[in-house]
């Protein structure tokens, strides 16, 4: 999908290892370019207007049938509605299911690096960012969900087990979120618990807000499964 100069709002670039919430009306689009390659961008998402309304992972997967986020899917509200809908995808597969990583995990992979010593270049992990960030709109760890992680690609075997899929993520890789209700978007760019490199160096992902435009009727998500326009027209709803 094209996005003309014309129609983005802002643009900047986030660091790897950090953390960033905003808030993304109803009809604009968040598109997360992973500009180096091999970036974990992990996301909530809320109700702006009520935060007790949250993205669901176990709703938003079995409505549609699926195990990972890509083009065509929407990521559901614990209300039946839709908070964000995927327009448009580079990449191809996001991760709904393994969740973060914390202060343990950084522990065992990277070593110790505190902001004692090691001040802004400190190992920053998922789990202490996003509640970072969740405490700025007056949320806490009650509040932390399972978390979509975008760029990164988790394999499920027969047995139930799971293994990171590498290279994933070319550099220039992006996705499309349009929100279809006014949406609290809570974002960290920490390294993934399972990312096999031994080094800590998470890749920065330019954010651009951008006119989607694109009406529920003409949405393509819509049309991805019978459940898809029921969460749409429940969504309408909720606007009149």
């Amino acid at each position: 999908m094209t996005v003309t100069p014309d129609t983005i709002l802002f643009e900047e670039i986030m660091p790897g290892g950090w953390n960033r919430s905003l808030i993304l009306k109803r009809g604009t689009a968040l598109r997360l370019t992973d500009i180096e390659g091999g970036a974990n961008l992990s996301a909530l998402f809320y109700n702006a207007h009520n935060t007790t309304e949250r993205y669901n992972m176990p709703d938003t997967l079995k409505a549609q049938f699926i195990s990972c986020i890509s083009k065509g899917n929407v990521c559901y509200s614990d209300m039946g509605r839709i908070l964000v809908s995927i327009i448009d995808d580079g990449c191809g597969w996001h991760d709904t299911i393994s969740g973060l990583s914390n202060a343990a995990t950084n522990q065992r992979k990277y070593g110790s690096s505190p902001y004692q010593s090691a001040r802004n270049s400190y190992y920053r992990n998922g789990f202490d960012a996003l509640l970072l960030e969740l405490a700025k709109h007056g949320m806490g760890k009650r509040d932390l969900i399972a978390p979509v992680n975008f760029f990164t690609k988790i394999a499920v075997d027969t047995a139930g087990d799971l293994a990171f899929i590498t290279g994933n993520s070319p550099a220039g890789s992006y996705v499309d979120l349009q929100a279809e209700m006014d949406t609290l978007v809570v974002l960290c760019s920490c390294p993934h618990p399972m990312d096999p490199r031994p080094d800590y160096g998470p890749g920065p992902v330019k954010l651009t807000v951008w006119n989607s435009g694109i009406a529920p009727e003409q949405n393509p998500c819509r049309s991805f499964c019978a459940q898809n326009q029921r969460g749409f027209m429940n969504t309408i709803e909720y606007h009149l």
